[in-house]
């Protein structure tokens, strides 16, 4: 199957001043948004509290939720539906850390039990992590993605050379930030496994660079009296089939699990969804034409 055919002579480099201000505005945006919502939704692996997952077995509101739970002194509780609409299921999460979580699931338990009914409520999970060692999570889950950044720096400007390298952090920076980005503007919770998936997306976008990375190597040698700018094309255009077809089977795959792979992934796989977008598009118009602007200015 060739999604394109060889041949194909698309000029990328032709609109790079469109797509750059494109970029920029969907990190703005992104930015903002961060600025507006007073920082990211922290979940309760970074923020810290307890947690604790409810199913009931009929249909209900937020705010019935909310006006129980603040009866017994819990009324700064953040409630929200978790998984499908139809499951019934949400989670509750007190900024308190509690010693006893057997404790606070029964008083939740019963204080719902009487407004619905035994049977009517389950307590399906209940978790706890202190304020301190949230923090900590939170610290090394940005010093793992920046680690992994540097340690790419250094890796591709010893196989390339250091424009390259250039290009490539560049993308990736831009692939977390829109990332990042779009689970502030979504209010989706920022926690341990989304740095996963972050993660996760700067190794699925280096590879679709490096393989545009090796194209423009390999031309540059035949090429030798073309412009760089000429090369550059010729490789996106020689790699674009690749790229669109590993992208889309893997975005086949995310979207599956975004829509059947329930609650606990739910954020995961929209986190990966959007990478693999994100990551497709800075391969083709941000890590490449990076160098011939570098290139231009030097």
């Amino acid at each position: 199957m060739e999604f394109v055919k060889p041949g194909t002579k698309i000029n990328f480099l032709g609109i790079r001043r469109s797509t750059f201000i494109l970029s920029g505005l969907v990190i703005g945006m992104s930015i903002i948004s961060i600025i507006l919502h007073g920082g990211l939704n922290y979940g309760i692996d970074f923020a810290g509290g307890t947690l604790v997952q409810v199913k009931f077995s009929e249909p209900i509101r937020v705010e019935t939720i909310k006006n129980q739970l603040a009866s017994i002194g819990l009324d700064r509780s953040l409630v929200q539906r978790f998984g499908e609409k139809r499951e019934n299921e949400y989670l509750i999460r007190v900024e308190k850390s509690v010693s006893d979580l057997g404790t606070l699931s029964l008083e939740i338990q019963e204080t719902l039990q009487r407004a619905y009914g035994k049977g009517g409520v389950e307590i399906r999970r209940t978790e706890m992590v202190g304020a301190k060692v949230g923090k900590d999570l939170r610290n090394k889950g940005i010093w793992a993605i920046v680690y992994a950044l540097v340690g790419i720096l250094i890796y591709i400007t010893w196989r390339f050379e250091f424009i390259f390298a250039v290009g490539a952090i560049t993308a990736l920076a831009h692939d977390v930030m829109i990332t990042v980005g779009a689970f502030s503007i979504a209010n989706k919770e920022f926690t341990l496994p989304i740095v996963a998936a972050i993660l996760t997306i700067i190794g699925y976008s280096l590879n679709d660079t490096i393989v545009v990375y090796d194209r423009i190597r390999e031309n540059r040698r035949k090429m030798r009296r073309e412009p760089l700018g000429r090369v550059i094309n010729s490789s996106i255009n020689e790699t674009l089939g690749r790229t669109l077809l590993t992208s889309l089977t893997t975005l086949i795959v995310v979207v599956i699990l975004f829509i059947f792979g329930g609650g606990v992934i739910h954020d995961f796989a929209f986190a990966l969804m959007v990478g693999v977008l994100v990551g497709t598009y800075s391969s083709i118009f941000v890590a490449s034409p990076i160098i011939l602007t570098w290139q231009e200015r030097k």
